[in-house]
Order: structure tokens, then C-alpha cells, then sequence
């Protein structure tokens, strides 16, 4: 079994994280600025440990590495000015903070965005028309982490990770199709998943590396 941090552990896709690694027995640390506030929220887990951190701090980063086997960014940044302050710097700063750790620095898995995937066009999906502005700013604050990770020339291990077009909260069935880097979508033209199977796909990588050092998306 594994320990896995999880920065944005009080988030949407970070509480599905959390609960998916603890119910398959893993050891989970939610990191998370307000640790009281969080355990006021969650029920009590002997497998669960509640740490203060601050994931645009890479001393915070490699704190909270030093004693994990996998560290998940769930982090999100709210509007689209937010995301652009926090998720590029974020990838920056978990990165600068892994590496600190040298060879005992533990596999980093980002969740990210669908917006630098390609649709069956060939165009990426933040140039389908009609999209906000506030959507495309989201969507390019997480192509640019994703870029930066791309960039990355040492040893760190790393995986990006894209959900479907649709990402919110439904039922876990455990049944999902990956690819790389083209949206996935039904019969149907649909792209979408459940916050609960992204959660299991995510865990399912964990336990089965199949994307190191690459991008890879889920739907159904």
C-alpha cells in the first residue's frame, strides 16, 4: 500500500481522491491551509493524517513529499484569474520542491484541465466556439502547467492528468476508457466523467503506472 499526499484534499476531485485511496487501503495525507477546519468536515480515518501546506511554497512541498510515495495536486483556482495565479506556479513550485528531495522524491500526479486536448477535429477543445473568455483563461492556465511539466529535464517522475469534457459529481461504476491526448467521447459525441470514476482512474494509476512522464485523460 501506498502513502499519498494530496494537496487540495478539501476540493471537489481532492475529497473523491482522498476517500477512493483510503477505501482501497492506502494511507492518505490530506494537506490543506486549514487542517481543522478540514477534520470538522471528514470522518475520522485511522489511515488519515491532516497536515498544514501551502502547495506555491516548495519548502512546504518538500515537506510534505519527504515521507510520501505519491504526492497528487488537486488544486484548483476558482475564476480564471485565479487559476492563472495558481496553476502554473503551482507545477513551478511542486516541481522546484520534489527536486529538492533528490532520488527520494516521490512520483507527482497533477490533475489538470480538458482544454489542451484534442477534439475529434483536430483542434483542442479551447478553441471550440462559443466558450467564455473565463472558461479559455481556466483552460490555458492548465495547458501552461502541463507545457511547463513537458519542459522538465530531470528525473523527476510525473503524470498530467486530464478529465473529460465534463468533470462533476455522480456515481462511481468503475468503468472508464483513457487515452493520451484526444478528448474521449461516447457514441453520442459526449465527453464526460464522474468526479467518483475520475477518482478511481486516477487510484487505478497509482496502483498501475501506465503514464509516466506524459499526459493522459479519462471519459467515458
Amino acid at each position: 500500500m501506498a502513502t499519498i499526499a494530496v494537496f487540495g484534499a478539501n476540493g471537489t476531485i481532492g475529497r473523491r481522491v482522498v476517500r477512493e485511496a483510503l477505501d482501497r487501503g492506502h494511507a492518505v495525507v490530506a494537506v490543506v491551509r486549514d487542517p481543522e477546519l478540514y477534520r470538522g468536515s471528514v470522518e475520522p480515518h485511522d489511515r488519515l493524517t491532516v497536515e498544514p501546506g501551502d502547495v506555491l511554497d516548495p519548502a512546504s512541498v518538500s515537506a510534505v513529499g519527504r515521507d510520501a510515495d505519491v504526492l497528487v495536486s488537486a488544486v484548483g483556482g476558482g475564476d480564471g484569474p485565479g487559476h492563472a495565479a495558481l496553476i502554473e506556479p503551482s507545477a513551478q513550485s511542486l516541481v522546484a520542491g520534489l527536486h529538492a528531495l533528490g532520488g527520494r522524491a516521490p512520483r507527482l500526479i497533477m490533475v489538470g484541465g480538458a482544454g489542451s486536448l484534442r477534439t475529434p477535429g483536430g483542434a483542442p477543445v479551447w478553441d471550440t466556439p462559443g466558450l467564455p473568455d473565463q472558461v479559455r483563461q481556466i483552460m490555458h492556465a492548465h495547458g501552461d502547467a502541463l507545457a511547463y511539466l513537458r519542459g522538465i529535464t530531470s528525473e523527476l517522475n510525473w503524470t498530467y492528468f486530464s478529465p473529460a469534457g465534463t468533470i462533476e459529481p455522480g456515481a462511481r461504476t468503475g468503468e472508464y476508457r483513457t487515452g493520451l491526448d484526444e478528448l474521449i467521447t461516447d457514441a453520442d459525441g459526449d465527453s464526460r466523467i464522474s468526479a467518483e470514476d475520475y477518482a478511481a482512474a486516477l487510484v487505478d494509476e497509482i496502483e498501475r503506472p501506465a503514464h509516466l512522464n506524459k499526459r493522459f485523460t479519462v471519459g467515458y
